[in-house]
């Protein structure tokens, strides 16, 4: 299928792009490592201080994700000069291009709240009672960070990159998400049935699934303009 061929192309290319330059991933990482760090002076040198305060250590972890999310995928067409992106739409549709885009940017996303997620635990202590569905909302978290941000940052780069229209296209969509996160990760922390978190959960897989359809559906008209 021509979709799948070239979406798998388009991936290729920001993977070697990225191991080529490394600016997203190592300023990424080194994003998370240094505030984690800073937390970690900021309350006394104590690694079981925050974790003792299980909605501060929550609340704290989603907010360094959702910066990390910001820093790492806001800029995801900003950062393609004018001239690649017309190279792009005489070779692949636009359907392969924001379904490419999506992916890696999830992939991306999910390394570096992995990342963060054993570093935090590491350095601040770890309070989460049920480990699977805690990584399981992270894995929701950084598909909706990354499909969301990503279709956000389309827009703009339309708009001349205009970061006010970015803020405010993606709030509605964002916070929504992230309560819902923070939510299930703190029923994850007091270790509860999973039949607790299952609304928020569909939720959730709801808000991906239709960011990704809208995603997939408004981006060609976008592209064209």
């Amino acid at each position: 299928m021509q979709l799948v061929r070239e979406t798998g192309i388009l991936i290729q290319k920001e993977v070697l792009l990225e191991l080529r330059q490394r600016y997203a991933l190592n300023g990424m990482l080194l994003y998370v490592v240094s505030t984690v760090v800073v937390c970690y002076f900021g309350f006394g040198q104590n690694s079981g201080a925050l974790a003792q305060e299980p909605w501060a250590w929550n609340t704290l972890f989603w907010i360094i994700l959702l910066f990390t999310a910001i820093n790492a995928i806001a800029k995801s067409f900003a950062q393609e000069r004018q001239g690649r992106l017309v190279y792009y739409y005489t070779l692949a549709s636009p359907q392969s291009i924001i379904v490419s885009k999506i992916i890696y940017n999830s992939l991306l996303m999910l390394l570096l709240a992995l990342t963060g997620y054993a570093i935090y635990s590491l350095v601040l202590g770890n309070p989460v009672e049920d480990n699977l569905l805690f990584l399981i909302n992270v894995g929701l978290g950084a598909v909706g960070f990354s499909s969301t941000l990503t279709m956000v940052s389309g827009i703009a780069a339309k708009a001349g990159n205009n970061s006010v229209l970015m803020a405010i296209l993606s709030f509605p969509v964002i916070i929504p998400l992230l309560i819902l996160l923070i939510r299930v990760s703190k029923n994850a922390m007091d270790g509860l049935d999973w039949s607790a978190s299952g609304d928020e959960v569909i939720t959730l897989l709801a808000i991906n699934a239709i960011v990704l359809s809208v995603s997939y559906i408004l981006f060609p008209y976008l592209w064209r303009s």
